[in-house]
């Protein structure tokens, strides 16, 4: 029988899947490639960027979390160029699961992009988790994004990167993770202008990444 409990700690999942959190000079190349990305702002774009940037700047502190979503990230993902096309979807509060080496494994990803149909997401790529508070004992926002990571590797059947990111309120941190290894970008602080820009170019980076080497 398939082994579930509610959720797994970072900890818990490094342990079970032999998992490797790469830290300081010995990280992943691709997350390099991935953080190099630079972009400029058309003056249309600019405009929403100043917006979202001085709203947030003023009231990212004590907005609760369908506040961040629909005040700033929605914004922040239009930015970033991801949305639908032909060739994959976007997927907001979308489940997956699956069951590795008797593990039971499930969670809910809070945006993902993926090949898919309608409704129905079937090779993920892309995941992120948000999470309003620094931590709380109900969940951390790593430890789902690995899940989601573990989970998109065993449906997708491939040896090829899965790319991410966490938001915890005002940060946001991108993950790479390629077979059992992965690594975790600093910290990017979205009320401070250049790292809102980093973030929307990494953001754009990664559907080039998408359709260029990952369809």
């Amino acid at each position: 029988m398939a082994k579930k409990i509610k959720s797994y700690s970072e900890a818990q999942l490094i342990d079970m899947f032999a998992l490797v959190r790469l830290v300081g000079k010995n990280k992943l190349p691709l997350l390099d490639e991935w953080l190099e990305a630079q972009t400029t702002l058309s003056a249309a774009e600019n405009e929403l960027f100043e917006q979202i940037y001085q709203e947030a700047v003023q009231d990212i502190d004590g907005w609760q979390e369908e506040d961040l979503k629909m005040k700033f990230i929605c914004f922040v993902l239009r930015l970033g160029n991801l949305r639908d096309s032909p060739k994959f979807k976007t997927y907001f509060e979308k489940t997956i699961e699956t069951t590795i080496d008797g593990i039971f494994l499930k969670t809910k990803t809070d945006f993902m992009v993926a090949k898919g149909i309608l409704d129905m997401p079937q090779v993920p790529f892309f995941h992120f988790q948000e999470w309003k508070k620094q931590r709380d004992p109900n969940g951390d926002p790593m430890a789902q994004l690995l899940e989601a990571f573990l989970i998109a590797q065993n449906k997708n059947k491939s040896e090829k990167a899965v790319y991410g990111c966490t938001i915890t309120g005002k940060y946001w941190e991108f993950v790479i993770m390629e077979g059992k290894k992965y690594c975790i970008s600093k910290s990017f602080d979205c009320t401070q202008k250049e790292d809102l820009l980093k973030i929307i170019a990494v953001l754009r980076k990664f559907k080039e990444i998408l359709e260029t080497k990952l369809l």
